[in-house]
């Protein structure tokens, strides 16, 4: 679990640097949570743009935190934050303290 001062850092962190993925028609798929979960694998912190489903994105987005075993971030607007550490140490791109 994240604490808010971690959830801050992660937060500034993907305005800058995260990858985007595009959650559109084809909605929230067992397809595109295996895209997300590769993507947190070599990036750690995603955001996921909600082109469609907007009224239901908290939902989705907690579904996805659950599929992919990682953590929502903050969720602004129509795009969500993921976060998941890499189990490698020596992978690690962001150390959080």
């Amino acid at each position: 679990m994240l604490s808010t001062k971690q959830r801050s850092i992660l937060g500034g962190l993907a305005s800058k640097d995260a990858v985007v993925a595009h959650l559109g028609k084809g909605g929230p798929t067992q397809a595109f949570a295996a895209q997300l979960s590769l993507l947190l694998e070599h990036h750690e912190l995603v955001k996921v743009k909600f082109v469609n489903f907007k009224d239901d994105k908290q939902r989705i987005a907690d579904d996805l935190a659950i599929a992919t075993k990682s953590e929502v971030v903050r969720l602004i607007g129509n795009t969500a934050i993921f976060y998941r550490q890499n189990p490698d140490p020596e992978k690690r791109l962001i150390v959080l303290a």
